[in-house]
């Protein structure tokens, strides 16, 4: 799991989006036709005469198959709910309550607040992960800042609801 995955995880983005978006993908997605039958290389005994087959019910036409986590009492697909965005600042406030973290301003103090490494490697990982200018690399305090705006431009842009003063 990458380091910014943690942090959509811990700040409550992330495998709740990914199991809804995946739930909502397969209730919109038409039913796949079952796999044909493998039939037997080797000559097979004489069977019994074969009953009639009772005819299969009428298909409705363009009916997606509705899982049952969406099949109401009428049988219908009930539409998937919208995701909505996490206040990403009021949970991180309540996070911070009684500790003295600065998490509006430093990269150190929003992992640190968040439970996650924050160790220069660790921050060094992550800005590489999420694409930090070469030149910024070598310059601690610069990578930090860089690191700090992007990781809460990667949050907004991951469904998280954060102020626009601290975007800019």
């Amino acid at each position: 799991m990458s380091l910014f995955s943690k942090i959509l995880e811990k700040i409550g983005i992330g495998k709740k989006d990914e199991v809804a978006g995946a739930t909502a993908a397969a209730a919109a997605a038409p039913a796949k036709p079952a796999a044909p039958q493998a039939v037997a290389a080797t000559p097979a005994k004489p069977a019994a005469p074969a009953t009639p087959a009772k005819p299969a019910a009428p298909a409705t036409p363009a009916s997606p198959a509705i899982p049952a986590a969406y099949a109401g009492s009428t049988g219908k697909s009930m539409p998937p709910k919208a995701i909505s965005q996490v206040d990403v600042v009021k949970h991180l406030e309540e996070l911070a309550k009684g500790k003295k973290l600065d998490w509006k301003v430093s990269i150190v103090d929003l992992l640190k607040l968040l439970d996650i490494d924050s160790s220069f490697e660790a921050r060094k990982e992550l800005a590489t992960e999420l694409g930090c200018p070469a030149d910024l690399m070598g310059d601690s305090a610069k990578m930090n800042v860089w690191l700090h705006k992007e990781v809460l431009k990667q949050i907004a842009a991951n469904g998280g609801n954060i102020p626009k003063e601290l975007l800019d």
